[in-house]
């Protein structure tokens, strides 16, 4: 059972959002929040795996507060921000906060459904409409990589170097299987190496990580 906490200003959507999961045998809501401040306390009390986020809310915004939550060093909650606003500094901002999903309120009902379960699974996902060339324009222009987190770098294996590049590259399990000749088994291997090594939540952040660094550079 994925045990997901709703976020958001409007009752009427989160009274949706709330019958929508209802009818799901695998997804419950562990609580509702109206606000970013009450939704970093409503998480760090309740743990649900997933926090679906809206960005723009009353005093503390949605960015700010899924900064927050993963700023908890306890926290295992991966926060899906869904919203009516799909502008690129939107993104920017919910992306560097640690966001493990973006999707926009339009999109049909079953696909904010399986992606509730994409981001508890640990995976990334981001809306159709959030193209390919929005994320590396947003990855063009990083903050610098810390000397610590390069020194973290520094101390990944060789295979997991290139499979960390093509993760930038956006390239599925199977597609770095592939591309290394080795088993889908073992490119899932090295990426949980990954996320351990790199203190890194799901794919976002490694994509993030591999333009910050260099091993991957945005197209010109």
């Amino acid at each position: 059972m994925i045990r997901v906490v709703l976020v958001d200003d409007q009752p009427l959507i989160r009274s949706g959002l709330r019958v929508l999961i209802a009818d799901t045998p695998d997804l419950e809501v562990a609580g509702e929040a109206g606000d970013g401040a009450e939704a970093v306390e409503l998480v760090q009390r309740l743990r649900p795996d997933v926090a679906i986020m809206d960005i723009r809310m009353p005093g503390t915004d949605g960015i700010e507060a899924t900064r927050r939550i993963n700023a908890d060093p306890e926290s295992k909650t991966r926060v899906l921000i869904l919203t009516t606003f799909d502008d690129d500094e939107y993104v920017y901002g919910a992306l560097r906060a640690g966001a493990s999903g973006f999707l926009v309120k339009d999109m049909p009902l079953k696909t904010i459904l399986d992606g509730v379960r994409v981001v508890a699974a640990g995976d990334a996902l981001i809306a159709p409409s959030v193209t390919r060339r929005l994320i590396e324009e947003f990855a063009a222009r990083p903050e610098p990589a810390s000397t610590t987190r390069r020194a973290v770098v520094d101390g990944i294996t060789d295979r997991e170097r290139e499979v960390l590049t093509l993760v930038g590259r956006g390239l599925s399990n199977t597609e770095i299987a592939e591309e290394l000749s080795i088993s889908v088994a073992t490119a899932k291997a090295h990426l949980a190496r990954l996320f351990t090594k790199l203190d890194a939540r799901d794919r976002v952040q490694l994509v993030i990580l591999a333009y910050e660094i260099g091993l991957v550079a945005p197209p010109r």
